[in-house]
């Protein structure tokens, strides 16, 4: 029988550079491999991530070698050594909600009229933290997002707001309750796998002032934050703000937030899809994720388009040059049928 940590060393190699975008972000991909300083996620070059190849053996997707100090290892201890982590148990939680795997169910006592705790970032704990929030309207996550540009609020059941979210600073500190924007990432089927949280300043003026102003919960692998319903046609994007931007845009075409380039990179496809937008970010991360993701999208018969923004991401474009001069830009972009059907006149 498989143990866990060589299955969930097996599914990591089988998604090894989602997770080196994920876990080790401050390095680049080169050819067939993920390049960075070590496996603390430094910046550098003398740690080589294989990013294809068998999923066994010294030479198999997922497996590392630090040349500068001769260490090695597989996906698993990328995860240990990045997150800080010292009990499998944590590690293997992380790789599963990473994978978005279930989580063993935690071993706690609990009053037998009340549900069980929620294990800690799992994807009931996220499920919870969202049924939590209110809607946004007159909130500082309206405040934020019209700040920004964005319109089209009426249209967004997948936001909510939280006025008193627990924020837990990287590497220890005192606990925080701060207002923050919560985003449902769904699935394919429409059930909620995770929640994602912008905290944001009480006015709602900008993000918080803090040290990670974004983190996601539960399970991301494949899903994302979807906005309309879906149907043939679909913008996707990374950021939220991004691809709020050109739904405000095109208020009625679906779209879908990743929430990262490497998650951008392997969202599933809705079966009726027969056309993806793909809203390119302006940075070598978001090119190759537009790459990796148009491959897959021509694999499955799919056609690809992709949208570059004129600034760095369609949020600068739209604050810099308005709703009118994002949209007459993006029906020169558009299928010609898309256009006809999509840009309000």
């Amino acid at each position: 029988m498989t143990s866990p940590a060589i299955e969930l060393s097996r599914q990591l190699a089988q998604n090894a550079e989602a997770a080196c975008r994920h876990y080790l972000s401050n390095g680049r991909k080169q050819g067939h491999y993920w390049l960075v300083g070590d496996v603390q996620n430094n910046p550098g070059r003398s740690m080589f991530v294989r990013l294809s190849g068998p999923l066994s053996g010294t030479r198999a997707a997922g497996k590392w070698t630090d040349a500068a100090t001769g260490e090695h290892g597989d996906l698993l201890d990328v995860i240990r050594e990045s997150c800080g982590l010292v009990d499998f148990k944590d590690v293997a939680d992380e790789a599963r909600r990473f994978l978005s795997l279930p989580l063993p169910d935690p071993p706690r006592q609990h009053s037998p009229n009340s549900p069980p705790p929620a294990a800690t970032g799992s994807q009931e704990a996220a499920r919870r933290l969202f049924a939590m929030g209110v809607s946004i309207y007159g909130t500082p996550v309206e405040n934020y997002l019209r700040g920004r540009g964005i319109r089209a609020i009426d249209q967004m059941p997948s936001l909510r707001f939280h006025p008193a979210c627990f924020y837990r600073p990287e590497g220890g500190g005192p606990v925080a309750r701060l207002p923050a924007m919560l985003a449902a990432i769904t699935d394919l089927e429409g059930r909620q796998t995770g929640t994602h949280r912008t905290w944001l300043r009480p006015d709602g003026s900008a993000k918080a002032d803090i040290g990670t102003p974004r983190r996601a919960m539960g399970a991301l692998l494949g899903n994302g934050v979807r906005f309309g319903t879906p149907s043939d046609v679909l913008i996707a994007g990374e950021g939220i703000e991004t691809v709020l931007s050109v739904r405000s845009a095109l208020p009625e075409m679906p779209a879908l937030a990743a929430l990262s380039s490497g998650h951008l990179a392997v969202i599933r496809f809705p079966a009726c899809l027969r056309r993806l937008y793909v809203l390119r970010d302006r940075d070598p991360a978001g090119a190759a994720a537009r790459d990796r993701l148009k491959a897959r999208a021509a694999e499955a018969g799919i056609e690809a388009m992709t949208l570059t923004p004129r600034l760095g991401d369609f949020n600068d474009d739209l604050r810099r040059y308005g709703l009118e001069a994002l949209q007459a830009r993006l029906r020169l972009h558009l299928h010609t049928e898309d256009a006809a059907r999509f840009v309000p006149v």
